[in-house]
């Protein structure tokens, strides 16, 4: 709920002040891919979910629904990434329509490069990869400990540390709400950058 501080301009003499909220259990977590190569490249899409305070009650009395509304969200906001909903988006990447068949394939191949998160190694995954290989996807894994590897890296970097100007939240949709907006103007930024380098290198007559 609080970002961790990073460097700041503010007038001499004076203290920057940082509010602080405790996050009992409330964070938002993202899944997202860039795509560095290909018709594609300069695209950036992500999806985020809130994790919510969990309950110490013995017998729950809310819904998930009441719990996730409780909270200004709705269900589908909330939650972990699991393996589950990890696949869905390396499908979505993949840009296989919703009420494709298991004989979908793409036209062009696909690497997706991975860390080593355990939700990427999961058993889901892992049955998936023939799926996937047939539909022209593949997954890479980075060697551990790599990030300066990861060319998604520097898009986490820039979007935790200079795209989300207030630092502390109240509430968990707030902070979400913070996170879609970085991401969306990184995204559209990256994307802007791609046509621009793309129109020096490649000039219209």
């Amino acid at each position: 709920m609080t970002l961790p501080p990073c460097y700041s301009w503010f007038p001499i003499g004076e203290v920057l002040r940082i509010p602080y909220e405790a996050p009992q259990g409330r964070r938002v977590n993202t899944l997202g891919a860039y795509f560095s190569h290909g018709p594609s490249a300069g695209q950036f899409v992500f999806e985020t979910y809130a994790s919510l305070p969990k309950s110490r009650a013995k017998k729950q009395r809310k819904s998930p629904e009441q719990i996730a509304a409780g909270h200004g969200l709705s269900l589908a906001e909330v939650g972990p990434i699991d393996q589950e909903r990890f696949l869905r988006f390396v499908w979505r990447v993949a840009g296989r329509p919703e009420d494709a068949g298991e004989d979908w394939r793409r036209e062009i191949p696909l690497v997706i490069v991975l860390d080593n998160y355990s939700v990427h190694h999961s058993e889901t995954v892992e049955e998936a990869l023939p799926l996937l290989e047939a539909a022209n996807v593949s997954l890479y894994f980075l060697p551990s400990y790599s990030p300066q590897l990861s060319r998604i890296e520097p898009i986490w970097n820039a979007v935790k540390h200079h795209e989300m100007p207030v630092r502390s939240h109240s509430k968990v949709k707030d902070l979400k709400g913070a996170v879609d907006a970085a991401l969306t103007k990184k995204a559209e930024a990256l994307l802007a950058a791609r046509q621009e380098t793309t129109k020096e290198l490649c000039p219209t007559t």
